[in-house]
């Protein structure tokens, strides 16, 4: 294999020829080096990176190897984390002047839970300031570009995990999701990403956002999110919402099918804004997946879906107070938008406060009911192609000072449900920009969206394109 062809090569490729010691973890992390440093900074997917770091550790990966000693799942292969993400070795900055030069005392369970696995931490991956946005910019990184159009956004908060994996930085990239942050730079990137039941993938420190916050994989296929998924679940101490029960054999079922499965499809969940070459582009995709995959399908938008944008919205406003403090200080340096935000919520009181969380248990739990007559949900995964990352919003839709989840409402009702949720590329708009469509699952049946997703995989195959970047 050609360098650029083992930089896109998938972990469930790479894995055994590195245990059959017919590839070197030397080799591959050498092609890899010389991609992201070819690429960075007119990408600038990535915060963080040390090169002789990565060389060394993939010389020692490969001396395990050849001593024989055990190996793990993902022996001698590169890794990168979300720069919101704790890691010993590496700053954990968050894209903002606020916490530059922060080094955290240990990594993150889910990191931890990699290394153990053999994979190799290469560097972090760039986040909105302190993960808030849908837009891949942050007042300490600057702009991540989407792969497939220079200055167009990658976008949300785990878009240079998107970015790198779109680009061939290797197979693995862990991302988190609070609102759509995995599955919206999955949309925009043309990757596929997979946002777990609440606490499969325990985090720790725990996020203050009244537990929507998950951890989880974005990769270029199907099986390697569901290798790298069963790698970082299962229970944790330090994460008290952490699931008891051990994951799924994800991979060794992954080709099990769906055949049979109930489907609804919802263009809009009864309120959203849809572009309509986005809209397009999801239904024919989802009629022939559901053609292919042997599933019944049937236009069914759920009643409840008006009722999560003004949750999200009064979350946002209240949540973003956490960050009050920053403003004497750190105003002038930071993202504007995050700024308006915090303004924006200035005054809640805790009455407020607790009225939308009582209004959010009802509201998921009208979905999870409403789940009982579906195995899964279809949408598209946001409702817009990538557009310069320097806008907040598209120019042609509402504009408003702070609030890009306007164009964003697929994904945040299943963050505050709990429910299982992947984006899976469903094809390209007349400008060659990706576009992705979700699949929800009941909660729990994270194994149940990843064969789902193997199914529209093998329906409608898209590992094969990659982004040019000839810029």
């Amino acid at each position: 294999m050609t360098d650029e062809e083992l930089c896109f090569q998938p972990a469930t490729t790479l894995a055994p020829l590195i245990r059959e010691k017919r590839l070197s973890p030397v080799e591959l992390m050498r092609a890899v080096v010389a991609r992201i440093e070819q690429l960075e900074p007119k990408l600038n997917a990535m915060a963080a990176f040390d090169p002789a770091l990565a060389m060394a550790r993939a010389r020692a990966a490969e001396d395990a190897v050849m001593k024989g000693a055990a190996l793990g799942p993902l022996h001698g292969l590169p890794v990168t984390i979300k720069d919101i993400h704790w890691t010993e070795d590496f700053t954990t900055e968050g894209g903002s002047h606020t916490q530059k030069g922060f080094r955290a005392p240990a990594d993150t369970p889910s990191v931890a839970r990699l290394r153990t696995a053999g994979a190799l931490v290469i560097g972090k991956t760039t986040t909105s300031e302190l993960a808030w946005s849908g837009v891949s910019r942050a007042p300490l990184t600057g702009i991540t570009s989407n792969p497939w159009k220079q200055g167009y956004n990658a976008g949300a908060s785990s878009a240079g995990a998107g970015a790198a994996a779109a680009a061939g930085y290797g197979p693995l990239h862990q991302g988190s999701d609070g609102a759509g942050s995995i599955r919206m730079p999955s949309h925009f990137c043309g990757v596929f990403g997979l946002k777990g039941t609440h606490g499969r993938v325990p985090t720790w420190p725990v996020s203050a956002s009244d537990y929507t916050a998950h951890i989880g994989p974005m990769t270029r296929t199907v099986a390697d999110s569901a290798l790298m998924m069963a790698v970082m679940s299962g229970p944790h101490p330090l994460d008290h919402t952490s699931l008891e029960a051990p994951p799924a054999d994800y991979l060794g079922r992954l080709d099990e099918g769906v055949r049979g499965r109930r489907v609804a499809f919802s263009p809009d969940l009864g309120h959203a804004r849809v572009d309509p070459e986005v809209a397009a582009i999801v239904h024919e995709a989802a009629c022939r997946f559901a053609d292919a995959a042997g599933l019944h399908m049937v236009e069914a938008t759920p009643d409840w879906g008006p009722e999560g944008a003004p949750l999200i919205r009064g979350f946002y406003r209240a949540h973003m107070q956490a960050r009050a403090a920053l403003l004497p200080e750190f105003e002038s340096r930071m993202d504007p938008g995050l700024v308006a935000c915090i303004r924006d919520g200035a005054g809640t009181t805790m009455a407020e406060y607790q009225d939308l969380r009582t209004r959010k248990l009802a509201f998921t739990a009208r979905i999870h009911e409403w789940f009982e007559d579906w195995d899964f949900l279809i949408t598209p995964a946001a409702s817009v192609p990538a557009f310069p990352a320097e806008r907040l919003i598209p120019a042609h839709w509402p504009q408003h000072d702070w609030d890009w989840i306007r164009w964003a409402e697929f994904s945040h009702p299943f963050n505050m449900s709990w429910n299982p949720a992947a984006s899976i590329p469903a094809g390209f708009t007349a400008e060659g920009l990706p576009v992705g469509l979700q699949i929800v699952g009941r909660r729990f049946d994270d194994l149940g969206v990843l064969q789902a997703s193997r199914a529209f995989e093998q329906a409608l195959p898209w590992a094969q394109h990659k982004p040019a970047m000839d810029w």
